[in-house]
């Protein structure tokens, strides 16, 4: 095959470089890990086979996020919100409405996340080698512990540094062959820098996206191989436990780097997932960030003011929540007077457009209290229903004057924006079961 071209798709201000090659009538989305450079990946043998055995059954779409090879890289450290925006640049630039989505390792948190997010995008998602949390939790046992991470963190901060790192560990099939192993570390030089690396690292260590693992609603296929030495089969077993109807299939071998040892064996998945009868995603239902946000002291502000004054500041307000929805691409669902049900496709501008509108407020002689979560919903009409507008109405509730409180899935689904969170004792919800660790943006 002939290598494909690189092109770029502007994510806002923000350059993503992609390729598009394959001959499949399938649309395959091809989401990498860590550190890439889509370019640089054809000079190795092993990765070439890898990318042209995808492209005899799909179209495949081969991108580099922000950040690392050769898309835009001085753009801080991108959200997975961020990055769910890459893709769909990526795909209007390409002309591609629906794809499948193919996420290894790190990849596969960006793409659990878009699947759940635009459900109308993804005709199926695959996972590969990917685990829904890094850290050790109380209710996930399975994270790494602090000094593991720390030792992780340095390690792959010095692979770009010194590039003589010997992959016995993440690719053991090709641990006694110099010029494979030379050309992996050269293409982790070609991918990130050093502080990059180190930085990126530390980001993902950071992700936690079991809470929208619920919302999936694409077809999903688990693929893992059994002694994988960098994300022990456990994390598939949970995924497969936790995303619906999801299939796990358990294959041989060690290596965590996808294009690595048996690799037909994760194609030949792949394609007859692909390429078998699968019920389409339903777009009834879908995860959104949900804002309950409203008015301190209303009665006591209209009773001083009298109707008309107070009108005229619910007004004043109304345009301003309009604007700001207009800019971070929220929904109105509903107004009710002097409080609002607003609907995002992500945490990190629902927060950016709930601390504007809090801005906003104090500038008419108003206090606002709001709340914050994401998760299921379903869409009825113009309005939207579901446990998640519940959990927003109760976090809400919870909410002292000028607070904005989120849930623990916000928090860690705005992970990378540059955020601050203080978090408060759990509590429990009215109607709502258990107790719920609930956190104030600052």
């Amino acid at each position: 095959m002939q290598r494909p071209k690189t092109r770029y798709a502007k994510a806002g201000d923000v350059h993503i470089a992609y390729q598009v090659f394959g001959e499949g009538t399938i649309d395959l989305l091809w989401a990498q890990g860590w550190a890439t450079h889509i370019e640089f990946a054809w000079e190795s043998p092993d990765y070439a086979r890898f990318l042209n055995k995808l492209g005899q059954f799909a179209r495949v779409i081969f991108f580099d996020k922000r950040g690392v090879g050769m898309s835009d890289r001085d753009v801080g450290f991108p959200t997975l919100e961020e990055r769910s925006q890459d893709i769909n640049a990526v795909l209007d630039a390409v002309g591609s409405e629906r794809v499948a989505v193919f996420g290894a390792s790190e990849g596969g948190a960006i793409s659990a996340v878009f699947a759940a997010t635009y459900p109308e995008r993804v005709s199926h998602l695959i996972l590969n080698g990917s685990r829904a949390c890094y850290k050790w939790k109380p209710d996930y046992p399975k994270g790494l512990k602090p000094g593991e991470i720390g030792a992780a963190i340095e390690k792959f901060s010095e692979i770009p540094e010194t590039g003589v790192y010997a992959w016995s560990d993440g690719a053991p099939s090709i641990s006694d062959e110099p010029a494979a192993i030379e050309w992996l570390n050269a293409y982790f030089r070609y991918a990130v820098s050093p502080r990059a690396a180190a930085k990126l690292a530390q980001m993902n260590y950071d992700i936690d996206y079991r809470g929208v693992l619920s919302a999936i609603r694409a077809p999903t296929l688990i693929v893992h191989r059994e002694g994988d030495q960098w994300c022990d089969a456990s994390h598939a077993e949970y995924l497969a436990e936790h995303i619906p109807g999801a299939t796990l299939r358990l294959l041989p071998g060690e290596d965590h780097i996808v294009w690595y040892g048996d690799h037909d064996a994760i194609i030949a998945e792949i394609r007859s997932f692909l390429t078998g009868d699968a019920v389409p995603a339903s777009v009834e239902r879908v995860l959104m960030t949900v804002a309950f946000l409203d008015v301190v002291g209303s009665t006591e502000h209209l009773a001083r003011m009298g109707d008309e004054r107070w009108r005229s500041v619910l007004e004043q307000l109304d345009h301003a929540v309009d604007r700001r929805l207009g800019a971070l691409g929220g929904t109105k669902v509903k107004h009710t007077g002097d409080g609002y049900l607003l609907s995002f496709r992500g945490p990190t501008s629902a927060l950016e457009c709930t601390a504007a509108i809090r801005t906003d407020a104090k500038r008419l002689g108003l206090q606002s209290r709001t709340g914050v979560h994401t998760g299921e919903c379903e869409f009825r009409g113009q309005d939207l229903s579901g446990i998640a507008v519940h959990v927003a109405a109760r976090v809400m509730s919870e909410a002292g004057p000028d607070q904005i409180l989120t849930s623990q899935t916000v928090k860690d689904l705005s992970l990378g924006a540059e955020l601050n969170f203080s978090r408060l004792d759990a509590k429990p919800l009215r109607g709502l079961p258990g107790e719920w660790p609930l956190f104030a943006l600052s």
